[in-house]
């Protein structure tokens, strides 16, 4: 079994963080959180123009039709430097919906757009303010016409379809939604992290069309955000990895009582602490892309142990890199903010840690009974 990614996957990857370098990501990520812009659009259409959106459609569809390996990758480096750009909520789920799920019509609609960035997607699921379940989806769909509310929805401002979890008289179900339709009212609702937009959407006898079958919608969904949590994970690694680089250099620069302070025994152990819970994060996300990467049959634990390890990962480096900075990690001017507002979104995003955890322990109950 080989965890480590080919020289061509690494290739993507170093160009990858050079463009985003050459670009100033983090800045623009400033900019968009001073600006309350929610999204940078520029960049985003620099990133189509690379064909990023387009790593994992197949080639029939004008994408690269590449593997989750390179799309890993990049997400890794999205994550490195905050890029403000609505690429998770189109590609890790949206997309992933259409190319696995969606009949030869809507692919063949939409996918092409999704690649030279006509088509920007979304994905709605929650209802309340608690993990989704499907036990707790109300907005219904009757003939293909949906009615309800959905909350927590990400790009939703500037995203052109959305998938919709939506309840039927036979189950749950995924309906594809053209946000430009009449009886859609999108609302701004505030998060930590205004760089990643999230949104409220009403729905009022909206057309939609069926995505895969009628009742299977569940399984469906929990299916993509296995595959979904995986990538978050090499964002929240890349995240991690940025905050200790950081917190690394701040320490060699900065001097107290005559001495670098990471020469103290108190900033060591700061280190310490962020470097082991990033390693042990990149292992289990490593394994995790491979899971993806396979198909494998315990993808559910794989992933629910990449999510837990990154977000606890994310969740430490970001924090111990502002008190490394010691009272100028609370200042805005200095970075250290924004990375400790993207965990605190990554951390929530797809579910709390403690609801992957109890996903973790309810994947490993059922291989060792199967």
């Amino acid at each position: 079994m080989n965890l480590d990614f080919s020289d061509d996957q690494k290739f993507l990857q170093e160009e990858a963080r050079k463009f985003l370098e050459k670009e100033q990501a983090l800045s623009r990520n400033r900019s968009v959180l001073e600006n309350n812009s929610n999204v940078d659009l520029d960049l985003w259409n620099k990133i189509v123009e690379l064909g990023w959106t387009g790593i994992r459609i197949p080639e029939e569809y004008d994408g690269l039709g590449l593997g989750h390996l390179e799309l890993c990758v990049i997400a890794e480096e999205l994550g490195r430097f905050l890029a403000p750009v609505p690429f998770s909520s189109s590609v890790y789920l949206f997309t992933e919906a259409i190319i696995n799920y969606a009949n030869e019509e809507i692919k063949s609609n939409i996918l092409p757009k999704l690649v030279n960035g006509e088509v920007i997607g979304t994905f709605a699921v929650a209802e309340e303010m608690k993990a989704p379940s499907a036990d707790n989806i109300n907005l219904s769909s009757n003939n293909g016409k949906l009615n309800g509310v959905k909350i927590a929805v990400p790009d939703a401002e500037v995203a052109t379809h959305a998938i919709v979890v939506a309840k039927t008289d036979n189950g749950i179900s995924l309906q594809l939604v053209d946000l430009s339709s009449d009886g859609i009212t999108i609302e701004k609702q505030e998060n930590i992290d205004e760089s990643r937009g999230y949104f409220s959407i009403s729905f009022e006898n909206v057309d939609s069309q069926l995505i895969g079958d009628e009742t299977g919608g569940w399984n469906l969904y929990e299916f993509l955000i296995n595959q979904a949590a995986v990538l978050f994970g090499y964002e929240q690694i890349g995240g991690s990895q940025a905050a200790l680089d950081m917190a690394i250099n701040y320490a060699k620069e900065r001097y107290a009582f005559g001495r670098q302070i990471g020469s103290f025994q108190a900033i060591k152990h700061k280190l310490a602490d962020m470097y082991i819970a990033l390693t042990l994060a990149k292992s289990n996300c490593y394994y995790a892309a491979w899971a993806l990467s396979t198909n494998a049959s315990d993808l559910p634990s794989a992933s629910a142990t990449a999510r837990v390890s990154a977000t606890k990962a994310f969740q430490l480096c970001s924090k111990e890199n502002i008190q490394t900075h010691g009272g100028n990690g609370f200042t805005w001017e200095y970075d250290c903010h924004m990375f400790y507002r993207r965990s605190k979104l990554l951390s929530l995003n797809i579910g709390s840690l403690s609801n992957w955890r109890e996903k973790l322990v309810t994947s490993l109950e059922q291989s060792n009974i199967n």
